[in-house]
């Protein structure tokens, strides 16, 4: 059976969005395959969120991740918002989610890092769910 692909979605598509998809990488790719995207974009993923997933997973998310727009992404199963009140009318998919996550760009790293570590309860939480077949 295919791996369900699951999209990370942000506004910019910069920040917790390519954090998760990293994040989903390194956790959960072996349970879905993750990828990201946002309604408008940045030139860049945010400088803090590549270095504090460098500090604290040792991956440099430029390595292979760059903002995208929501037409760039594969047919999705599985749509999740970061908590942005982004909405996705034209993203056909099985599943919504919005997991509530406040931006952490401009403030200090313990705000990163909290986000990173919710961002990561959340991705093990959903390959849980979507291991037990409740998803």
């Amino acid at each position: 059976m295919d791996k369900p692909v699951v999209a990370f979605i942000c506004v910019h598509n910069s920040c917790r969005s390519q954090m998760a998809e990293a994040i989903s990488k390194l956790l959960a790719a072996d349970v879905f395959t993750p990828c990201s995207a946002g309604t408008q974009v940045k030139n860049a993923i945010n400088g803090d969120a590549v270095r504090l997933m460098k500090d604290v997973y040792h991956v440099d998310m430029t390595a292979e991740q760059h903002p995208k727009l929501l037409d760039a992404l594969p047919p999705v199963d599985i749509a999740i918002t970061m908590g942005c009140n982004v909405q996705c009318p034209t993203l056909p998919c099985r599943h919504r989610e919005d997991w509530g996550l406040s931006d952490p760009s401009g403030q200090p790293d313990a705000v990163f890092l909290e986000t990173i570590r919710l961002i990561e309860a959340k991705v093990l939480d959903l390959k849980s769910r979507l291991q037990a077949g409740t998803l």
